[in-house]
């Protein structure tokens, strides 16, 4: 399941910086993240208008924060997407690739949860593409974006090993497959592609490419 964010005035003393971005994070799911302010988080949370400032310089590192959260609510995600997929227990294994089961669904899974993720929290997917699809990557979110490329990878290699997938490199397949449900999700997001129909378009996207559109030689 996916997080709620903190209701207002639950947080406990010393816990203010999750609070704010609770706040922060429910303020992005209504209205975007050019509506989050922190004049209206610190709002939101209860406290006074200088308070964000003495856990967040700014409103960068405050959407940084946001973003980071945004980040673990996409893995969790994502987990429960390919253990379905899997026929596996999601909380059985620490990696998102836990599981066993027909690894092509897993693998297809990934793609899925992507795109349906983004159609579902639209705002919350701007603000990773600002912050992650960028030239620049913000280093506070290195270690978060580290852990979900490694785990992709491990589900990459498991395929390869088992001959589901060709040989080749792991990282080039998963930046190809990323490429891929990026743009599908953005063109679904744009509304280029009709959002009605989504699931359907994308698992048919997802199994042409799985096939490969080159004749074998």
């Amino acid at each position: 399941m996916t997080e709620r964010p903190a209701e207002r005035g639950s947080y406990h003393h010393g816990a203010l910086p999750e609070a704010l971005v609770g706040a922060a994070f429910e303020l992005l799911d209504e209205l975007g993240q050019e509506k989050v302010t922190m004049r209206e988080v610190a709002r939101r949370a209860g406290v006074s208008a200088g308070a964000p400032f003495r856990h967040f310089a700014d409103r960068r590192a405050l959407m940084t924060a946001v973003a980071d959260r945004a980040l673990a609510d996409f893995e969790r995600w994502q987990r429960v997407e390919m253990a379905a997929a899997a026929g596996a227990d999601p909380d059985a294994g620490a990696g998102m690739g836990a599981g066993a089961g027909d690894q092509r669904a897993v693998l297809r899974a990934v793609g899925l949860g992507f795109v349906r993720y983004a159609i579902r929290y639209p705002h919350r997917f701007a603000l990773v593409r600002s912050r992650v699809f960028a030239p620049s990557p913000q280093p506070e979110l290195r270690e978060r974006l580290s852990g979900i490329d490694r785990a992709y990878t491990e589900v990459i290699v498991a395929d390869q090993a088992a001959g589901l997938l060709r040989p080749g490199d792991p990282a080039l397949v998963g930046l190809a497959g990323q490429a891929l449900v990026y743009g599908l999700a953005q063109m679904i997001v744009d509304g280029y592609l009709p959002a009605e129909k989504a699931e359907e378009v994308v698992a048919q996207v997802l199994d042409t490419f799985g096939r490969g559109v080159a004749n074998p030689r």
